[in-house]
């Protein structure tokens, strides 16, 4: 029996917040930028927007217009091939996110099985080896190894093993092909 491994899809298979940045900047005429927010989450450094930040997250069309990470796609056919796949994304803080995260992992990850997608908020319900997440507070709950996938309000957690990025991961997982 193969492995598991469960993949968070925010800001680890999904650039969510380049497109989140892009539409605030957009409507509040603003210049962030990810470096600005400093370890943070964007409604922490613009506190008296975060109805609005909700808002722009419940847009018809954001999920749906996520752009996906470098190497994500190539890596994860590559451990499609050698570990059972899952997809454990947290939809129940934007509901109106569900139909528009399956059709994108559809779109983007045609092979991966969708049975396999679990929309979910804890995230302690998966039965996997390894959890790739970004949200150490998702790590904290999972049984299996946790590994955090760095993103910019993590990046001063030390709690667990890392990787920065799909080539990381790849290297992680299957270490044999890195060099071949």
């Amino acid at each position: 029996m193969k492995q598991r491994i469960a993949f968070d899809m925010d800001e680890v298979m999904a650039d969510l917040i380049s497109e989140l940045l892009e539409r605030y900047n957009e409507r509040f005429e603003d210049t962030l930028t990810v470096q600005d927010l400093k370890a943070q989450k964007l409604r922490a450094v613009r506190p008296h927007h975060t109805k609005e930040i909700y808002e722009i997250l419940q847009e018809p069309g954001f999920f749906a217009s996520l752009n996906v990470m470098p190497d994500a796609i190539e890596v994860m056919k590559e451990l499609h091939d050698h570990y059972e796949i899952f997809i454990a994304t947290a939809a129940m803080e934007v509901p109106t996110s569900f139909s528009e995260k399956f059709y994108w992992l559809r779109e983007h990850f045609p092979f991966l099985n969708p049975q396999n997608f679990v929309f979910c908020g804890d995230k302690s319900i998966i039965h996997a080896d390894y959890l790739v997440d970004d949200h150490p507070d998702k790590l904290e709950s999972f049984s299996g190894e946790s590994i955090m996938y760095t993103a910019f309000h993590n990046v001063n957690d030390s709690r667990f093993k890392r990787v920065d990025n799909w080539q990381e991961l790849r290297a992680f997982f299957l270490p044999a092909t890195v060099n071949s």
